[in-house]
């Protein structure tokens, strides 16, 4: 397997043959939590950002060569999509104070996310169709975390409310 395979199928996570696309985003999960945890907040962000943009430039190689849009192996969009819902979800439970708060925030970030990014509404879902190549592929699931992440926000201050 080549590095740019490896980097875009998130280590072979894509490579699973049932739902490559959530293997992917469950693989990205503790990666995304250890580089929060470990190295903060503004450490996940910049590596979200240079996936994103070295994703875009893999993308547009990889579909050069193979001839394919967006395959489902191509799994490096979820981690991106993946971190920003988390990053979005966990800045704010970090400012509550009830039980449990930053574990929902984490399973609601992972949920939000896979909604959006298999529902695809709105402009997540013109993207997809519209946006051809690596920014198509990358940008669909930027913004699928952005609205999985407010989603999660929203939830945590609804059940914030209630406790």
């Amino acid at each position: 397997m080549t590095i740019q395979k490896l980097f875009l199928t998130f280590f072979g996570a894509g490579l699973s043959p049932k739902a490559p696309g959530t293997v992917g985003t469950l693989a990205s999960l503790p990666v995304g939590l250890a580089v929060l945890y470990y190295l903060g907040m503004e450490s996940l962000f910049m590596l979200t950002l240079a996936i994103t943009i070295i994703g875009i430039f893999e993308i547009n190689k990889y579909e050069k060569a193979t001839g394919i849009h967006d395959q489902q192996e191509i799994v490096i969009d979820e981690a991106a999509g993946m971190w920003l819902s988390l990053m979005i979800a966990y800045s704010t439970a970090i400012t509550m104070n009830y039980p449990y708060v930053e574990i929902l925030a984490i399973i609601f970030s992972f949920a939000a996310f896979r909604l959006f990014d298999i529902w695809k509404p709105s402009t997540i879902g013109w993207i997809d169709r519209e946006l051809k190549g690596g920014l198509g592929v990358m940008l669909d699931d930027v913004l699928a975390g952005i609205a999985g992440g407010l989603l999660t926000v929203v939830v945590l201050m609804g059940i914030g409310k209630l406790v």
